[in-house]
């Protein structure tokens, strides 16, 4: 952590966009979504990388074992043969939460029949969130509108950096102490 900042990730998984082939929409997307929902203090770096198991992993690996508190992966969730970003997410997490991905497709499909074919997901590695998102922009506001008011206790449990968020935005669950 820098200075109390929460260290957030993006990683975009595209081999078209990592070739300067194709315009990355996805970490730009997430990026601006974050700014405007998150108050408290946060660092965020992007990184675009080609599709793949491997390199995904190892990207994630890197990512959470060098400290990051929030990793948003857009990209590699569909069904197509290189959208490996699931197995690789798999390959370095600790445990798995499961119903991210079930409220990312329940939100989503309720505005497109297709997302029925993500396969979105989140997990925990060390002390680092890992959320897998879609690459379009309005899908990425969907799925996060849908689950981040999750996410700032989550990081509190596993002893992460503490967000917070514009509650008129996304209001932040975190139980009453008694």
């Amino acid at each position: 952590m820098n200075g109390g900042a929460a260290r957030i990730a993006i990683v975009t998984v595209s081999d078209r966009a990592s070739r300067g082939e194709y315009e990355d929409k996805g970490g730009p997307g997430a990026e601006s979504w974050l700014r405007g929902v998150i108050t408290s203090p946060m660092q965020i770096e992007r990184h675009i990388i080609p599709d793949g198991r491997d390199i995904v992993a190892a990207k994630l690996r890197e990512l959470a074992d060098g400290g990051a508190d929030l990793i948003l992966v857009t990209g590699g969730t569909g069904p197509a043969p290189r959208d490996l970003t699931p197995e690789a997410v798999a390959d370095v997490m600790d445990k798995e939460l499961p119903g991210f991905g079930e409220e990312m497709r329940r939100a989503s499909l309720a505005e497109v029949p297709t997302a029925i074919l993500s396969r979105q997901t989140a997990a925990i590695r060390g002390k680092a969130l890992i959320i897998t998102i879609p690459g379009k922009p309005s899908a990425i506001a969907t799925c996060l509108n849908a689950v981040f008011a999750a996410v700032p206790y989550c990081l509190d449990l596993m002893g992460a950096a503490r967000i917070e968020t514009d509650p008129a935005r996304i209001a932040a669950f975190r139980p009453k102490s008694s």
